[in-house]
């Protein structure tokens, strides 16, 4: 099974529900995300969840940033997978390098993550990625095929699971691994899963990220086991995010 293309826009801690600019860049997204041959996906602020979901356009998904493992209970601050099902989202991102640093996430809890997301019926797009310490010193495939290993649950299915791979130093640095480099850690990623989930492993969507724009998404996306971006500050400009789309035009 040839897995179905993604592009998804992670707006991180951007956006502002009092703001009709916010509404106004989504619709500017679904004029010409409806018409891409491939998914499109918006993980806005849990703010922004609901109304994204709930503001009438088609031809884009709306997922979150995070969750927490539990379905309820006494987590002061944080948010579970029901909620954010019960908001409108249909995907939610874990694991992402900035959750890693941040807030300490290990691999068995992006894990726990991914599993609770599964649980509530939803998909998740599961991030892995190495810093620049790691791949000077040569440990570039090291460090992401233990993290593919230790964060995938086994209840991931092609069906409900993604995987994002971003260099954690090419993440909004304007710097990119080439073409080739990004290819081999695709490969290797595709191989870990085969490996792992049998020829169900080849349906397995592995989505690049790090400094992805409009001048590079076509090569990029074109690199081999590339299934499609996981896009950051560029998904806050409609101009920007319709231009890595246009990849898949």
């Amino acid at each position: 099974m040839k897995p179905t293309a993604l592009v998804a826009g992670n707006w991180k801690m951007n956006g502002l529900a009092s703001s009709q600019a916010e509404l106004e860049a989504l619709a500017a997204m679904l004029k010409e995300g409806g018409k891409a041959a491939c998914d499109v996906l918006i993980c806005p602020p849990f703010t922004l969840v609901s109304a994204f979901a709930t503001a009438g356009y088609t031809g884009i998904a709306i997922g979150a940033q995070d969750c927490h493992t539990a379905a309820s209970g006494a987590h002061t601050g944080d948010i579970s997978v029901e909620m954010l099902r019960d908001a409108g989202a249909s995907y939610v991102i874990v694991g992402h390098s900035e959750r890693r640093a941040d807030h300490a996430e290990t691999d068995a809890l992006v894990a726990q993550k991914a599993a609770a997301v599964l649980g509530a019926g939803l998909k998740a797009i599961v991030c892995v990625g190495e810093t620049e310490a790691e791949r000077d010193a040569g440990r570039t495939l090291e460090v992401v095929l233990s993290q593919i290993g230790q964060s995938l649950p086994d209840a991931a299915t092609a069906e409900n699971t993604i995987v994002a791979y971003e260099p954690v130093w090419a993440i909004g640095t304007g710097r990119t691994p080439t073409v080739e480099d990004v290819a081999e850690v695709h490969t290797a990623i595709r191989k870990s899963l085969v490996e792992r989930f049998g020829d169900a492993g080849e349906g397995f969507a592995i989505l690049y990220g790090g400094s992805v724009k409009p001048s590079n998404a076509a090569e990029l996306m074109a690199a081999a086991n590339v299934n499609g971006a996981l896009v950051g500050g560029a998904s806050l400009k409609a101009a920007d995010f319709n231009g890595i789309i246009d990849a898949y035009r």
